[in-house]
């Protein structure tokens, strides 16, 4: 697929940073401005690194802390600019009441703005490694206020009350987690009965269909590849307006980094080594209409 990236857009993205490593808006922030959206990032914790590491230093902020500097750019009069707010982990249920307030007076300062969570809060072999209570809070008030959400496989199951383990039950999850609230979803590490043990797929669902696209496992984990993801997706789709294009953008570009990562032998993404991946990817996968 041929460069789709907007030249002209601005998101807010909230979530976390860390100064070693790419994580939250430090995995978010540069990919975003490298395909040339403008990012304004609000940081809910300001950490050392992430925490797959031994340990961690720095502070988390508090949801009045958000409110403020949300508050600090409305007084500005630039909010209405915002074409989209991006939010991934949010750490304790109080800041994620605080982001949907936020989202509220975005929305307000431009009615066109969308809202687009990544709604991490687990993982399968993990199971929930958010605070007790996020992921509730997740499902019972963010999915309605969401026109956006990118959830594994296992978030998926969670926020739907469903188990899927083939595609037809993964798409129509999907479509019982849309009809509670976003119009488009995005899900991400699907893994179904039958499929090959060395790929994965990456779904997107909205009104028109569903697509899919597969691509192989590079042998790891990564830390942050999912917060690239959503942040991609994003992108992608502000530019196209096409979850079928954008899920395709995204695979190719998120795989291209992963692969860059795993041929250098790093642990954190390699994003400033493979910033050319993010804008033209050496990698393209064929997308396939499901529905």
């Amino acid at each position: 697929m041929g460069a789709q990236w907007p030249t002209v857009t601005t998101i807010l993205s909230i979530q976390s940073s860390v100064a070693y490593g790419h994580v939250g808006n430090s995995a978010a922030t540069f990919p975003l401005m490298r395909v040339g959206c403008e990012v304004w990032p609000v940081l809910t914790v300001h950490f050392s690194n992430n925490t797959s590491y031994p340990g961690k230093k720095g502070p988390l902020l508090r949801p009045e802390d958000v409110h403020d500097v949300v508050a600090g750019i409305d007084d500005l009069g630039v909010l209405g600019r915002v074409d989209a707010v991006l939010t991934g982990y949010q750490g304790a249920p109080a800041m994620g009441a605080e982001i949907l307030e936020v989202v509220a007076l975005v929305k307000q300062r431009n009615p066109q703005a969308i809202y687009c969570c990544d709604p991490v809060m687990g993982d399968v072999g993990r199971g929930m490694y958010v605070l007790p209570g996020i992921p509730e809070f997740v499902r019972d008030h963010v999915v309605a206020a969401a026109d956006v959400m990118t959830p594994n496989h296992f978030e998926l199951n969670f926020l739907t009350g469903r188990e899927s383990s083939t595609l037809d039950e993964v798409l129509d999850a999907a479509g019982a987690l849309r009809a509670q609230g976003p119009e488009v979803v995005l899900v991400t590490s699907v893994v179904v009965d039958g499929a090959a043990d060395d790929t994965v797929m990456m779904v997107a669902v909205d009104g028109e269909g569903a697509w899919g696209v597969t691509t192989p496992l590079l042998g790891r984990t990564f830390t942050g590849s999912g917060d690239l993801t959503a942040a991609m997706f994003l992108a992608a789709l502000l530019a196209t307006g096409s979850p079928e294009r954008a899920v395709g953008r995204t695979a190719d570009v998120v795989y291209s980094v992963l692969e860059r990562t795993t041929q250098l032998d790093q642990r954190e993404l390699a994003l400033v080594a493979a910033q050319d991946d993010l804008v033209s990817p050496r990698f393209t996968f064929e997308v396939t209409r499901l529905r």
